[in-house]
């Protein structure tokens, strides 16, 4: 009989419940989960065709060692023999800063992280490179001093908002929120609300939007602050919020009042009295907004995130009922690092410091390739393929050829896994426990542990295993007592106590507890996952311990245990806490609990950008490249590098460039034609597709293409043509969304 098993999405970070049909320890069978309460049964057809991404050919299946050209099996005690033994002499020869992490989650698998910074940090490093640094730290960042913590960036409140402003997003196809698609025509088909969206691209979002703002290409922080001088010319901020919300807004009001925004908006490539009206909605009904990656990959990225907190915070729709929110979480998706501590760590070479905890992956080539003594020689890669997820693909070929060690932990041989050292099997997010730390709704916090629904068919194991078994063969992990494994036999409430027992009477084997955690209670569960996830909620901070107890869980020492059954029972989601819904700015972390609108050091950056400044420089780029290109369009064919087999998109046309009909008449193109794009990085040969859904001038490519499959590469790969130093100033991440470029006939 084939039954059906809960699970969820692990190719976006949106990961919507699933139910899979196993037959023969295959996925034959995929839909929607109904019972899940956050996506209710929406799926789209990424989720729907999960089988390509965990059955095909390139899966790993035993760990393998580079020997020549060509790699070798090896067991998996020589691999963490090995490996722990080239990190130990690498890190006593040059030290600690020679080490990076480049990891920790992906779309779907986030318990990894516990044990690869705590192996990193074992070994004296504080280097971790993560996604997240190369799409949202700049948004982060903003918000940190915003909010006081980068962790508690807000998310729109959709559900209880009439107005819901996308920048730079296409949520109905990348959704970027729970059941996007769904909610976006709600909000187009409701008389009472207003959708707007702020997108270069008549894209498939703007095409159901009430009001479309076909911005020019890179120009969102000079319109954000001709927004703002708006308001503050109309009369339109919500003085008794800020009154009472609000610090730091004298500071910064007269930034915006000897300005021009008429100028400014016409520079935009937009009316001027539509963007009155919009500013004016803003402050008449109850507005929340939606950035994405049209705003975090492009010019004046860490600025526009900032001005948009002033927008929405002025005319009072910040941490309120339908604006902006700080949500609640298990457990944060990122840290907190404070740039201007003499404490925070730098890059060597380009001296970027960390933001959030993380360090952007547009540095990392430079790093390695330094001449100094203490650069990058070592990188252990988990879940990430830098050769085809990062900017520059030719910088990050040209650094991860001159490591010293390169230890890949991966589904597949990917294209980064062929330069490594070491290939280490990891288990697929469908054969192992795990979970992630998007959960991102408000007011109830939700979270899903997945639990296996097929078996390994090789050696892999998961992550956080390979990470305790490398730093056990390091000499990292303290001897643990009989005792502790005699509790973990027994039960979570007798090991809870012998553990506590044990920091007690060791407290500088605090920071290992992850380990140790992994050696005896994960043994007994039979995934280090698991037991780690146990770890978690025994720890749990205060605040989601308060929103526990208003989701209905027990106030007391087995709040933890309770929460933890409730979890395992019901591997299709839950909800397990919930927020004030009437109180958001109890959420805080500012000194005086109000919203932190004054950035000093944002304010040479504001001055510069005025219209004259922002024509010349758009200019300057035209001389030499006519095209400004989009890469990174999204697309229901796209799923970033996790969907390696071509055949989930047999027969569509999948990965072209898109251009508008005017552009091509110009320039005697004509649709399917191939063409050669031209960057300052690199070129690629691609199909041309004409289609009215660009404007002119404006040219798109999707990511997550350029995959080499059995010996065949299935369209381009983007970041051959994107360049790792054309980044944002303060958070390094690239502008992918605003890339010059030349368009030449082949």
């Amino acid at each position: 009989m084939n039954e059906w098993k809960k699970t969820g999405c692990v190719l976006c970070a949106q990961n919507c419940g699933l139910e899979v049909q196993i037959e023969n320890n295959t996925i034959t069978k995929v839909r929607g989960d109904r019972d899940n309460p956050r996506s209710k049964g929406y799926v789209c057809r990424k989720g729907l065709n999960i089988a390509f991404h965990q059955h095909h050919d390139q899966r790993l299946q035993v760990p393998l060692k580079r020997k020549g050209n060509d790699f070798e099996e090896i067991s998996w005690d020589q691999a963490a023999n090995e490996i722990a033994e080239k990190l130990n002499a690498i890190v006593k020869q040059y030290g600690p800063r020679s080490l990076a992490y480049m990891g920790g989650g992906g779309q779907g698998c986030h318990f990894e992280a516990a044990f690869g910074l705590t192996l990193l940090r074992s070994l004296g490093s504080r280097y971790h490179y993560n996604a997240i640094a190369q799409e949202l730290t700049g948004q982060f960042w903003a918000h940190g001093r915003a909010t006081g913590k980068q962790y508690k960036f807000t998310i729109p409140d959709e559900e209880h908002a009439d107005m819901l402003v996308g920048i730079g997003w296409n949520g109905m196809v990348s959704h970027q929120m729970p059941r996007a698609p769904l909610v976006l025509k709600e909000f187009s088909k409701n008389p009472d609300k207003l959708l707007v969206i702020i997108d270069p691209r008549k894209s498939e979002t703007a095409q159901v939007a009430d009001i479309h703002l076909a911005i020019r290409p890179g120009t969102d922080a000079l319109l954000t602050r001709a927004m703002i001088a708006i308001v503050l010319r109309e009369g339109w901020t919500d003085d008794e919020y800020l009154q009472q919300h609000v610090s730091g807004f004298n500071e910064i009001k007269n930034w915006f009042t000897d300005f021009d925004p008429e100028k400014a908006v016409a520079l935009c490539g937009l009316e001027y009295e539509t963007v009155r009206e919009v500013c004016r909605q803003l402050r008449i009904r109850k507005a929340c907004y939606h950035p994405d990656l049209g705003v975090y990959m492009n010019r004046h990225s860490t600025l526009t995130s900032y001005l948009e907190i002033i927008l929405f915070t002025i005319t009072g729709n910040f941490c309120v009922s339908g604006g902006n929110v700080i949500p609640g979480y298990l457990m944060p998706i990122c840290g907190h690092s404070d740039e201007r501590s003499e404490k925070t760590w730098r890059t060597v070479e380009t001296d970027f410091p960390a933001l959030c905890g993380l360090f952007p992956p547009n540095v990392l080539p430079e790093e390695i390739l330094s001449m100094k003594d203490d650069r990058i020689r070592a990188v252990l890669c988990s879940q990430s393929n830098p050769l085809r997820s990062f900017a520059d693909t030719t910088a990050y070929e040209e650094a991860f050829s001159r490591l010293d060690l390169l230890v890949v932990n991966e589904l597949a041989m990917t294209e980064t896994a062929r330069l490594a050292h070491y290939v280490l099997p990891s288990r697929s997010g469908y054969e192992s426990y795990d979970a992630t730390f998007f959960g991102w709704t408000f007011p109830e916090v939700y979270f899903q542990f997945r639990h296996p629904v097929v078996e390994p068919e090789g050696q892999q194991l998961e992550i956080s295993e390979i990470f305790t078994r490398i730093a056990d063969k390091a000499g990292i992990i303290p001897d643990i007592p009989d005792s502790l494994f005699t509790a973990a036999k027994k039960d979570t409430l007798s090991f809870g106590m012998e553990l506590m027992n044990f920091m007690k009477e060791n407290p500088k084997t605090m920071p290992l507890v992850p380990f140790i955690i992994a050696q005896t209670l994960g043994k007994e569960f039979g995934s280090v996952n698991k037991a780690w996830l146990w770890g978690m909620l025994m720890t749990a901070p205060k605040e989601f311990r308060k929103n526990a107890e208003r989701a209905g869980f027990t106030k007391g020492p087995l709040m933890g245990e309770e929460i933890f059954q409730a979890i395992i029972n019901n591997p299709g989601g839950l909800w397990i806490g919930k927020m004030d819904p009437d109180d958001n700015f109890s959420a805080l972390s500012t000194e005086d609990k109000k919203v932190n609108l004054y950035i000093p050091e944002m304010e040479s950056w504001i001055q510069e950008l005025d219209p004259e400044t922002e024509q010349a420089n758009l200019e300057e780029a035209a001389r030499e490249y006519p095209f400004i290109l989009s890469s990174g369009r999204h697309t229901p064919m796209v799923a970033n590098t996790l969907m390696r087999n071509p055949d989930w998109n047999k027969g569509r046309r999948a990965c072209t460039c898109i251009m508008n009909p005017g552009d091509a008449a110009t320039h005697g193109f004509r649709d399917g034609q191939m063409v050669r794009v031209v960057t300052e990085a690199g070129s690629v040969e691609v199909e041309l597709e004409v289609t009215g859904e660009t404007r002119e001038g404006y040219v798109m490519i999707p990511h997550g293409f350029g995959l080499d499959y059995n010996d065949s590469v299935y369209g381009v790969n983007a970041n051959r043509l994107t360049k790792n130093t054309h980044r944002d100033r303060l958070a390094a991440t690239p502008y992918h969304r605003y890339v010059p470029c030349r368009v030449e006939a082949l």
